[in-house]
């Protein structure tokens, strides 16, 4: 029972390193996440401004994760060219532009006040 538990952390941690190995905005993202964490760290942020921070990161580096996993599907599904495969992979990307353009506002919410 335990073992099987620990296994699938197991197989998580395979697929976070999968992404970060092959996927370069996920690279990117996880960079930029620590450069905001050592940002945070030294302006001193509330309890409060740190849930907001560390919920707009972890958001961008699941739906990258997400991205990557429809992106892969549909490459199993569809490997010839297809429109609407490729219009798939579109909307998948721009959840993760979404996502990441909420992360920046909520960053600029807690950081402008920090500087001005």
């Amino acid at each position: 029972m335990i073992s099987k538990f620990l296994k699938g952390f197991v197989f998580a941690f395979k697929g976070i390193r999968y992404a970060f190995v092959s996927q370069i905005n996920f690279r990117f993202h996880l960079f930029a996440a620590l450069g905001i964490f050592l940002i945070s760290y030294f302006v001193g942020l509330t309890r409060t401004e740190w849930l907001w921070i560390i919920t707009a990161i972890f958001l961008v580096l699941i739906a990258e994760l997400i991205n990557t996993l429809i992106e892969l599907l549909v490459d199993l599904i569809s490997p010839n060219y297809n429109y609407n495969a490729g219009l798939i992979n579109d909307i998948s990307a721009a959840s993760v532009l979404l996502t990441a353009v909420l992360a920046f506002t909520l960053g600029l919410f807690v950081f402008v006040p920090k500087f001005f």
